[in-house]
């Protein structure tokens, strides 16, 4: 699209358009009084003028040699070149209009232009033939993608002004000189990663308005094509427009993909790389993948590089040539590169916006704090993701040329082994006038622009395309041809407005690939018929029964999926008999009906703000398997004899039937921790089974603490570690389901004691199985933190003065404790640390004991325990139904599991990625409702810390709603200057605040990791937006 504040530059390629009845030559002062009106170019109009008066001299009797030499003058042409200056334009690189030689009427306009027209017709031939025979050489054309996908040739994007001509034609001759190719007007690098990163450059050097402008239409670099020397271009916008069709048709943007087995040979040569793609989702042209050997991330430059995969592809890739490595500057881009580059990003998406006006279970949070915080994958529209975050930030020291640069390696994907990405987005759709489909433009810019048919949008869209200018559509795509920059789609739905909670909230869904659709029929038809159902009494026999223990639950007060049972019996020994019951959901779900194939595809629920996407029907997570006060229900136990002090003596696994006496929450359980001695009465409780008196349910949660904290004490001294993280959590209007206030979730004692006896359940459980069925387990295990982002963390923490232990998970642990003070900003000291400590973190992985051969990678780092698994919660992880068939087997108590190992590691791999797709879209929701509640109650005032600093910007916790954001420098009102400075690994920049009367002097202000600051959030334009605004020190939050 061609930006509004630029001028329409005339097309000199074209004759003149003439009326019937007109002479072929209109007279002189006429065609240029006609351009003179026509064209309001300041460039146009200057060669007009000097046009009129190269023509008052030869009126006034200068022959063609004085002409020359004018032009000459005007040109700097030296006196010994003069001579040579041709008469003839046929012969002449040089298009001014004193050279034409006139016919006729001297120098006539029209017949100029025609010449022109002829000359640059015969260059365009020449230039395609040139192009023809480089490609049957089988050199590629050297190309360029901008933002919305088109494709640049190196002529379109020279952006030469006219001084610059003769220097540009010097450097294209060295170009191709040095290439062994003739000179010719199309510039020919050596793959389309190197003009890529040509185009960054120039991109760089434009003025800052002009960068801004081009980049906020969508496009990248929109230069025009080589200017003659009085600045004439060759070419029109309006004709590169309508080139650009023509070019998609006939040539190649993308490379074919390699064949399968190219692509195995390939691999086994140890030629390609297997890897999953991220895209970094604040600059849209990086790419990464993971090296094999864990060093810094394979980089791949630019949407040609990507061959149309997308984020989270599993993709081969080719590494490109050592000279077309990317330089990085190991003191800057490890901590986040080219960050100018994301400061410009962000003001052209402020320019877009401005232009488009339930609480985690025990044991889940255990696993978020072990969980890598992949941060590319799983930020993807996080604003305060850093650059350093989503770039492979470790230094392969085999790379690091002699003058001290570190070059990461580049390559190009030839193969897309898995698409992992859904191919759905959300986005807008725009009208495109005369053409036979519209624009989609999705809202996240990893995706490609979309082709849509016409016959897809709404019935009033081209008449009336302004009416959905702010309606959410969700778009599939169905193709994506290797000839074409936009890929071919279908709407499958309109959403509704932009910015309202509910269209937004389905638009993440079907991002994200969850099934949030009613379970069919068929699946309903699985489920027991008769209700209210009661327990047959052949499976009552099968079974312990334990109905008449001082059985419950601790929950949140929310929860109505109920999965986890404790009790707990004094023994005449002084010791304690414990149990933990789960619900039996495997007695429900039979293998391979169609109940368990459309659980295995889900593979976890999904817990959004407001409400809950289940992987299972209702009937099931909320009744059947729920663990409902006074109601029967199957469960499998493991019940241990355990003394005082948290010492196992004896362990039972079985199948068995309970009765939940009360269903307590976790606000319940915290009471009577902190009140041992009160007399809790029945108004102050739930309704309580009256078989079993408050008093005897009050004391058996005081046991519980009190082997809880034994427990976790022996879990930390072995050497285990936790991440506390803040987490954010709303309080909703019942009817609305709107925001009315939020508060940071406050992890205590109760959540401590039912997490310890979930994770205790469950390493019993991975040791059984994996015992009885050593090929066939379901484990999970958790890689230790990469090595080398762990040595620059110690360096940075080392900088900082922080003594940091790194050498094992609870040497960190320790250190988060004992460090970081004892102040009222301890806490988000600790915090800010965490944050920091998370980034060498891998991720937990369900795998397949039969497919790892080596023992050792069983092991969970951060639990530092050699097994373990997830049994706990089957209603809404199928990982643990998988768990609970295995242990029934085990037990003779359950058919034998009909997986092989390869069937198991298969649906592990798949749990992984629903588990980290579940997420993030649980912190996306998150993010929508405070996006939602600081645009209804804000502005809102904090205090805030420095998490890290870049060169033009830093990143912040807030510390009163615990979420975190990027401060640009540039974007802070009343800042004259800003200096940055890093030593190491340490970075800090000063502000220089402008003085707020004439009598004071300016105050600056040091920003550094730990920093204290004031800050402001406060909602942007752009529907669910908010930014961080930098507070002047001093002033009251």
């Amino acid at each position: 699209m061609d930006s509004p504040l630029q001028p329409i530059k005339p097309n000199l390629n074209r004759e003149p358009k003439r009326s019937q009845g007109q002479s072929s030559t209109p007279p002189q002062k006429d065609a240029y009084a006609r351009l003179l009106s026509q064209h309001r170019s300041s460039k146009f109009s200057s060669y007009l003028e000097q046009y009129a008066k190269d023509l008052s001299l030869q009126r006034e009797g200068n022959g063609p040699s004085t002409l020359l030499k004018a032009q000459s003058d005007r040109l700097n042409i030296p006196q010994r070149k003069r001579d040579q200056v041709p008469n003839d334009l046929s012969d002449s690189s040089d298009f001014s209009p004193s050279s034409v030689r006139s016919k006729g009427e001297e120098s006539s306009l029209s017949l100029y232009m025609e010449k022109l027209s002829s000359r640059s017709a015969q260059q365009d031939s020449e230039r395609k033939q040139s192009v023809s025979d480089r490609q049957r050489q089988g050199q590629r054309r050297d190309t360029t993608t901008s933002h919305d996908g088109d494709i640049e040739s190196g002529e379109e994007l020279s952006c030469l002004t006219p001084s610059d001509s003769s220097k540009h034609q010097k450097q294209q001759k060295k170009i191709h000189d040095s290439a062994g190719c003739p000179q010719s007007p199309v510039k020919v690098g050596a793959s389309g990663h190197e003009q890529e990163r040509m185009m960054k450059s120039k991109k760089k050097n434009l003025p800052k308005h002009q960068e801004e402008e081009k980049s906020a239409e969508g496009t990248g670099v929109q230069c025009s094509r080589p200017k003659s020397p009085h600045g004439l271009t060759t070419n029109s916008h309006t004709d590169k427009r309508k080139t650009r069709g023509a070019r998609k048709s006939t040539k190649q943007v993308f490379e074919s993909y390699m064949t399968f087995e190219e692509v195995s040979h390939g691999l086994k040569r140890g030629e390609l790389i297997q890897g999953q793609l991220r895209i970094n989702p604040k600059k849209y042209h990086e790419a990464f993948i993971p090296s094999p050997d864990d060093t810094r991330d394979i980089f791949l430059d630019g949407i040609v590089a990507r061959n149309r995969a997308m984020n989270g592809d599993i993709v081969v890739v080719k590494v490109l040539p050592q000279e077309q490595w990317k330089v990085v500057r190991s003191d800057t881009d490890c901590e986040g590169a080219s960050e100018s580059e994301a400061q410009k990003e962000h003001m052209v998406q402020k320019k877009l916006e401005k232009k488009r006006e339930h609480t985690p279970r025990a044991d889940v949070i255990v696993e978020d704090q072990c969980n890598d915080l992949d941060e590319v994958i799983t930020k993807l529209r996080n604003p305060t993701l850093t650059d350093a975050e989503t770039e492979g930030h470790l230094e392969d020291q085999s790379t690091v040329r002699s003058n001290g640069e570190i070059l990461q390696k580049t390559a190009k994907v030839v193969y897309i082994v898995e698409k992992k990405h859904s191919r759905a987005a959300t986005g807008f759709l725009k009208f495109l006038p005369d053409k036979p489909f519209a624009m989609f433009s999705p809202v996240d810019h990893r995706v490609p622009r979309i082709n849509v048919p016409l016959s897809d949008c709404p019935e009033d869209f081209t008449t009336r395309p302004g009416d959905y200018a702010n309606t959410l559509f969700i778009c599939r795509i169905t193709d994506w041809a290797a000839t074409s920059n936009f890929a071919e789609g279908q709407l499958s739905k309109t959403l509704g407005q932009a910015g309202e909670i509910e269209p937004e909230t389905e638009g993440i869904l079907t991002e994200y690939d969850v099934d949030f659709s009613e379970f069919p029929d068929e699946v309903l038809d699985c489920l027991p018929k008769n209700l209210p159902w009661t327990i047959p009494p052949e499976e009552m026999s099968k079974r312990r029964d334990l109905r008449n223990e001082c059985i419950f639950t601790i929950d949140p007060a929310t929860a109505r999926d109920l999965d986890d049972a404790l009790s707990c019996k004094q023994l005449p020994d002084g010791n304690f008999e414990v149990g933990v019951h789960i619900a039996d959901v495997s007695y429900f779900v039979e293998e391979d009906n169609t109940l368990d194939t459309i659980a295995s595809r889900r593979a976890t629920s999904v817990y959004l703000v407001q409400k809950v996407i289940p992987m299972l029907p209702r009937l099931l997570c909320e009744d059947l398997c729920s663990l409902s006060p006074l109601k029967n229900r199957l469960t499998f136990s493991v019940i241990w004899k355990i003394t005082p002090e948290g010492k196992i003596l004896d362990e039972w696994f079985g199948r068995s039937v309970i009765r939940s006496c009360v269903k307590l929450s976790y606000d319940h359980a915290q009471s009577m921790i902190e009140a041992p001695d009160k007399m809790f009465t029945a108004e102050e409780l739930p309704p309580v089974d009256p078989v079993h008196p408050i008093d005897e349910i009050h004391q058996a949660v005081l046991n519980l603490h009190s082997i809880a904290k034994n427990l976790r004490a022996q879990r930390f001294s072995g050497g285990a570690l936790r991440l506390d993280q803040m987490k954010l959590s709303f309080t909703l209007d019942k009817e609305t389901m709107m925001p009315q206030g939020c508060y940071i979730y406050q992890y205590r004692d109760s959540n401590k004691l039912v997490e310890e006896f979930m994770l205790l359940a469950n390493i019993a459980t991975a040791h059984h199985i994996y015992r009885k069925f050593p090929e066939l387990a379901l484990l999970r295990c958790h890689p230790p933190p990469k090595a080398k982002m762990l040595d620059e963390l110690q360096e940075l923490c080392d900088q900082l003065g922080i003594n940091v232990d790194l050498s094992s998970a609870g040497a960190l642990h320790k250190s988060l404790i004992t460090t970081l003070g004892d102040d009222e900003y301890s806490g988000a000291r600790k915090e800010v640390l965490t944050h920091m400590c998370s980034r060498p973190m891998q991720m937990a992985l369900y795998f397949c004991t039969g497919a790892v051969k080596d023992e050792r990678l069983f092991k969970h780092y951060a639990l530092n325990v050699p097994f373990y698994t997830h049994f706990t919660s089957p209603i809404r992880r199928y990982a643990d139904i998988i768990v609970h068939r295995l242990l029934a087997s085990s037990l003779k108590c359950g058919p034998h599991l009909r997986l092989s190992s390869d069937e198991v590691q298969k649906q592990a791999s798949h749990c992984n990625d629903k588990k980290t797709v579940s997420k993030r879209v649980q912190e996306l929701s998150s993010e929508l409702f405070f996006g939602v509640f600081v645009k209804e109650c804000g502005p809102l005032d904090s205090e805030a810390m420095v998490m890290g600093v870049l060169d033009q910007s830093f990143d912040v916790l807030v510390l009163r709603y615990g979420v975190q954001k990027r401060i640009y420098c540039k974007s802070v009102m009343a800042l004259d200057s800003f200096h940055h400075r890093k030593v190491g690994k340490k970075s800090e920049l000063t502000l220089v605040w402008t003085p707020e009367d004439t009598e004071s002097a300016p105050v600056e202000q040091v920003i550094s990791v730990f920093t204290l600051v004031e800050v402001q959030l406060k909602a942007d334009n752009a529907p669910m937006k908010y930014s961080a605004m930098l507070k002047r020190p001093g002033d009251n939050c």
